[in-house]
Formats: C-alpha cells, structure tokens, sequence
C-alpha cells in the first residue's frame, strides 16, 4: 500500500468498518462510506425465504386453530411479510386476527398492522419486548392465565418474552416467519475474524442477534472464539443497533455500544461517534495528529499510511514525547522486520506526513515531537 493523502477529513475517514447484516447491508454501508469509512462486508446469517419456510406454514395453521386473544407484532417487515405469505397461500390469517387485541413492539411493527388492514391496540414507548412483556404482565390487557397470544419472531426467539408469558399461564404461540442460517460461503465472515484479530479493523456492527451469534459460533469452528472475544473487548468496537441484538455479545462477555433508537441512521451515527473519540487528538509541537485506523489525520489532513509506518507511528503516539527504543519499534513491525526494516518505515513516514513532527533520538530511539 502506498500513503495517501486527503484534506477531506471525513468522520470515519481513515476507520474501516465490519458490516455482518445481511438484509440492507448496502444501505448500512452506504451509510457509513459516505462518512468516509472503509467498509467490509461479511454477511453472518442468511435469510430462509417465506414462499421456502415449512415452519412458518405450520404455525400459521396452529395460530388458525382456534380463535386468538392477542398478537404481539415485533417487526414491521416481519408482521407484514407473515400476512403476505399467508395470503399466498389462501390462509384467512387477517380475518382470522381481526377479533384479537394486536400489540406493536415500534412504529414500523405498528404501520404493518395498520397496512395489513388490522387495528393496533398498544406499544411501548421503549420499542422494546421487555416493555411489552411489563405491559402484559401489568394486567393492563386483563388477566393472561389461559388466553392465547401469537408472537411474531424475525429472526430472534425472544427467550424472555416467551417464557415470560408462559409462566404466567398464557398459550403462547410463537411465528417464526424467517429462520436465520449461516450463509452458504462462510468465507467472508471467517475473513472478518482473521482481520479483527490482525488488528485490521476497527468496529464491526451487528443490526440482528442471529448475525452477532452467528459470528461467534464461526469463529469458535475456528478455534478462536476466545481470540475474537479478547479483541472485541480490546481494540475493536462492537457496535449493535439495539439491546436485542446485543444479547449475544453481552452473554458472551463482549462490551458493545448502541444507539439510542435501534435505526441503522442512528446506528451510522453511533460508529460515527464512537470511534473518533477513542483516538485522542494530540498536539505535536506546532501541529494536531489523531491517528486513526489505517491513517493519520495531521492538521486536518487525512494520509493513509502503508502497515509499517502506520504501526510505528501508532506505538509513538501511546506516549506522545517518550523516547521509543529502536527494539521496541523494531517488535512494533507488522510480521517483525529489523532496523534497516525501521529505518524504511520511519523515512516513509516522515515522506508521507510531510511535517518535522517525527524525532530521531541519537543511539536511543525515535519520538513525537513535543
């Protein structure tokens, strides 16, 4: 790689981001290109298709069984994409849903209801299923002991929400209206576990639970689910677009930030907030230097650095003024090197920053000037 430089100081120029969804991941990255990210693309799950899906045929005859007392939407393209395929396959499911109370986990759940001809009755402020399940618990829909509530899932079983429910005396009906898989080429995603544990990326983000569970179990077929933790726990930002899609991270012990709305603009925003204000902004004599991912941003300018000017640079600025030792710089080498290596990377990094801000200790070392 050659160094490059730009004077277009995009937020996340510089940074290069994982995105592991597999619906809207052109959109998610979309997003995050425009802000100046360096996108990576590794669809962790993949989406059995409605018109495909046996399980969803048979829950829906289930929920046809017997009359409904409530139904508990949870995802707009999930509830709308239930009432399609039964329409295609001449189930009378709306008609069928009409008499029961229907309850919308967000405004999007809530637009499907209203689309599908039906009437929403309640949602939570919160967009979330424990707030649904307070709601119900409350007694705020009347007494659940034997009444008989359908559960539309994407994706997620929503263990808490069930088996909440469950105990306490509901029949629950749960409709898995898309199962999620791995992908048939599980190739990328196991590119994406290498490169966050090469250091070559910064946040991953995850917009479902499956893709951030999906991701685990790849990298412990692997052998390195507890390599991946460590990392996700160190240097790389996990990012997920709400609570639920972060149950997998959390159980596994995995830190992740989230947005305030679980939306994929929010979501863009959060990685945008985030990763910058890791790396601080440093002054270096009369000059400001962040160095981000796979760049440096002096001055305002963004110069993207080849592997080993960018690892020297990274270890000086740790403490911005202290004399590295040339052993140090030497270790500090992406697949080791020795000193004529150094002094390579060292002289392409002053070329490519272009300012004096890079100083040569005599018989000791190098440092940022201060």
């Amino acid at each position: 790689m050659t160094e490059t430089a730009s004077t277009d100081a995009l937020p996340l120029a510089g940074y290069t981001v994982a995105v592991t969804a597999a619906r809207r991941k052109e959109e998610l990255g979309a997003l995050l290109d425009r802000r100046g990210a360096r996108v990576v693309y590794a669809p962790a799950i993949r989406i059995v298709p409605l018109s495909d899906d046996a399980d969803l045929v048979a829950a829906t005859r289930k929920v046809l069984d017997e009359p409904v007392d409530l139904v508990i939407a949870t995802t707009g393209v999930g509830f709308r994409g239930w009432l399609e395929a039964a329409d295609a396959w001449d189930l009378p499911l709306v008609e069928h849903l009409r008499p029961a109370r229907v309850l919308a986990r967000g405004p999007k759940a809530r637009g499907a209801i209203r689309g599908g001809g039906l009437v929403d009755a309640w949602s939570p402020e919160s967009e979330s299923s424990a707030e649904v399940l307070q709601h119900l618990l409350s007694g705020a829909e009347g007494p659940l002991e034997g009444r008989r509530i359908a559960v539309q899932l994407h994706g997620d079983p929503l263990p808490d929400l069930v088996s909440g429910l469950r105990d306490a005396g509901a029949d629950v009906l749960t409709v898995p209206v898309y199962r999620w898989v791995l992908p048939e080429d599980v190739a990328p995603v196991r590119r994406l576990v290498s490169s966050v544990l090469a250091g070559a990326v910064d946040a991953v983000t995850f917009t479902s639970a499956p893709a951030a569970a999906s991701l685990l179990s790849v990298a412990a077929d692997m052998g390195l689910r507890d390599d991946l933790i460590t990392a996700l726990n160190d240097r790389v930002l996990a990012i997920a677009v709400g609570p639920v899609t972060a149950g997998p991270l959390d159980a596994a012990g995995v830190p992740s930030r989230q947005p305030e709305r679980a939306r994929l603009g929010a979501l863009a925003r959060e990685v945008v907030a985030r990763l910058p204000e890791r790396d601080p902004v440093l002054a270096v004599g009369d000059h400001t230097l962040q160095v981000r991912g796979h760049a440096a941003v002096l001055d305002g300018r963004v110069i993207e650095l080849a592997p080993g000017p960018m690892a020297v640079l990274r270890e000086l600025a740790l403490d911005p003024g202290r004399v590295v030792p040339r052993p140090e710089l030497v270790c500090s080498l992406p697949g080791g090197g020795d000193g004529h290596a150094l002094e390579m990377a060292v002289t392409r990094l002053r070329a490519a920053l272009g300012a004096p801000v890079v100083e040569t200790v005599v018989k000791r070392g190098y440092r940022l000037k201060t």
